[in-house]
């Protein structure tokens, strides 16, 4: 796993020493696989991990038979004994021994060990009688309160990572419920986290998580997909901040954070072609966090008089705040928050001046795998982004990205098919359920700021392969791997909405919405029929399942239709989409002949008509955007 820090530590300490090569060489055949490269070999060794040694992690050393049945697991394992565990040396002689000696207990233990991990099926709870019910929504919000931290912002204590799919979730059921505490500590914690040491108050981008419950140590590693569903989290933030004039503190900090971590991405993660790199790794010069740390000395060198106002504002201490150097956060002791979020734009120019020495140092590594998954899922971002602050280079990126993945990442077949199967990687043949189900959604957000129909086109050519390939219709659910996949010992499903949304709950919004758009009844069923699977799991379990309480919040609270038709359909869309409206579908064309069934029979002229239906009943179309937000404010949805 390319950015974990103890994965580094094991390599330079193990795998590069010529003596420990040569007796792992003499005794097992070696395979090296990047967890994010196969997430599904991953999945598989990880959960035998997991159920040996009652916990998991990288770096996953995992044993096998010549079948690739486990039989031992584990992570880190040092050179020396030492923190109750055994050397690296240690467990290889152990292990050879017993293949050598005693290989009937090896592949009993291996046999037991695929039986457990073989046992798939929706986890928790069996599938409740009836569908969805509007009871159940205020029962998964509790079940999330009870993890709030009213301190520090987010869910529970250290480590912490950033949520942001149940951030998404307390914004939308704030917003249908009038719930002004869920608005408040979705608000809250994106503030603490953007005041914080995990965001990068020079570079813009968030870490990968703290390490303490303030937010103020990060583990320094920079994630693509953690950016990217923190920007979708903070483009809808910015939509109600920007509405409600008490909130302007809200919207120039999540403005910032916006532009800030775009910026980063198109500056450090982009490729010339518009394809997205997977990471940046925690370390430099072998030590974690280096590239990102200051003396105090060095930010006086560089600021000169301003250095002191600077070093209160971000918390520098003249003995450092983190291991003897300055990790860069906003002090909340110096000024109210209204006044820090304005402090940061002010300061601008030094951080600009302290980014460029920084960009002199020793880099971190840059992991520059294009990953199809993730590449979505920024996608994604950049064309929520674009609908939050209507910047045309977002869209531009979003346009770009989608060029790139169906440019590099579709695979060439032998027989003839409708639509040609995606890619995981540039350099790894099969795509895996999540990129499908990320990818269907980036161009379902690429539609909604284009109207571009080429783009539902390709959803609904990839969905339907998805069903073909990956659907398992007795339990409703998908399969991570496709039918016929060969070089693993068994198809799993993920369930669990983890670092990214699993491809299951993906999938689920994608057919609420493609049904809607389509007015494909079959899909809004299998929709259903898949959230009643998981409708207890979430109720019990919400910040596991919190891409899924999305979708059964959308589930209770039918969709908004929205059709725009006429010459100035698209300008009039553009303003629609500015305004924060949940689960929104949303169709605009400046021709009345439109073959999209949400725009069928609707029609428009020089001045366009703005079409408005929700819960299977529509209002009187109106041509001003004025009259359309009267009809939203008066309660027609």
């Amino acid at each position: 796993y390319s950015t974990c820090h103890w994965c580094h530590v094991m390599e330079r300490e193990s795998f590069e020493d010529p003596a420990v090569a040569t007796l792992m060489n003499e005794h097992y055949i070696n395979i090296k696989v990047d967890r994010e490269e196969r997430p599904d070999v991953d999945a598989i060794y990880m959960e035998a991990c997991q159920i040996l040694t009652g916990g998991g992690g990288w770096p996953l050393n995992c044993f096998l038979t010549p079948e690739g049945k486990p039989f031992y697991a584990g992570t880190y394992f040092p050179p020396r004994p030492a923190h109750n565990r055994p050397s690296w040396t240690d467990v290889l002689t152990y292990l050879a021994d017993i293949w050598a000696n005693k290989r009937e207990t090896a592949l009993d233990q291996a046999e037991r060990l695929t039986g457990y991990i073989r046992k798939d099926a929706p986890p928790v709870i069996a599938p409740p009688d009836s569908a969805p019910e509007m009871a159940s929504m205020p029962a998964v919000f509790e079940r999330i309160k009870n993890q709030f931290d009213f301190a520090s912002g987010g869910f529970g204590g250290a480590p912490k990572f950033p949520s942001s799919m149940a951030i998404r979730f307390l914004m939308e059921y704030a917003w249908y419920y009038k719930h002004a505490e869920a608005l408040q500590h979705a608000f809250f914690s994106l503030e603490k986290m953007i005041s914080g040491g995990i965001y990068d108050q020079l570079g813009g981008g968030f870490a990968r998580y703290a390490t303490d419950r303030e937010w103020m140590v990060p583990h320094f590693e920079k994630m693509l997909y953690d950016n990217a569903l923190l920007i979708c989290a903070l483009s809808d933030a910015y939509k109600m901040a920007a509405a409600n004039s008490a909130d302007d503190r809200f919207a120039i900090l999540f403005e910032d954070a916006i532009t800030e971590t775009l910026d980063f991405v198109a500056r450090e993660m982009t490729n010339p072609e518009g394809g997205f790199y997977a990471a940046q790794d925690a370390d430099s010069e072998g030590v974690e966090g280096k590239f990102y740390v200051w003396d105090q000395s060095e930010i006086e060198a560089a600021l000169g008089e301003k250095a002191e106002t600077f070093n209160a504002f971000y918390g520098v201490e003249p003995g450092g705040n983190w291991e003897y150097a300055n990790i860069l956060f906003r002090n909340p002791d110096t000024q109210t928050l209204a006044q820090s979020h304005l402090l940061h734009r002010n300061f601008k120019p030094q951080r600009d001046a302290l980014l460029a020495i920084r960009s002199k140092r020793i880099w971190p590594l840059l992991d520059t795998k294009i990953l199809l998954d993730w590449n979505a899922l920024m996608c994604s971002a950049y064309a929520q982004a674009y609908g939050a602050l209507g910047k045309e280079a977002y869209k531009d990126a979003a346009i770009r990205n989608i060029d790139y993945i169906l440019t590099h990442l579709r695979r060439p077949v032998n027989t003839p098919q409708s639509v040609l199967p995606l890619k995981h990687a540039l350099n790894q043949d099969e795509a895996f359920l999540d990129d499908y189900a990320f990818f269907i959604a980036a161009l379902l957000d690429v539609y909604e700021i284009t109207f571009d129909i080429a783009y539902l086109k390709w959803a609904i050519s990839y969905t339907e392969l998805v069903e073909q390939a990956f659907f398992d219709p007795d339990q409703h659910s998908f399969y991570f791997t496709q039918t016929g996949q060969q070089d693993i010992i068994v198809r799993k499903k993920d369930f669990y909405d983890n670092a990214t949304p699993s491809g299951n709950s993906v999938m689920a919004h994608n057919f609420q919405r493609l049904g809607m758009l389509y007015d494909r009844h079959d899909w809004r069923l299998r929709a259903e029929k898949m959230l009643e699977t998981m409708q207890a799991s979430i109720t019990q379990f919400p910040l596991s399942f919190s891409n899924w309480a999305l979708a059964l919040l959308h589930q209770v609270h039918p969709a908004v239709e929205i059709a725009v038709v006429g010459d100035d359909a698209l300008e009039k869309a553009r303003a629609i989409q500015k305004t924060f409206l949940p689960n929104k579908i949303m169709a605009a064309s400046t021709d009345s002949s439109s073959e999209l069934p949400l725009l069928d029979g609707k029609v428009g002229n020089r001045q366009s008509w703005i079409y408005l239906c929700h819960n299977f009943s529509c209002q009187k179309p109106v041509v001003s955007l004025e009259e359309f937000f009267d009809m939203i404010e008066a309660g027609s949805v």
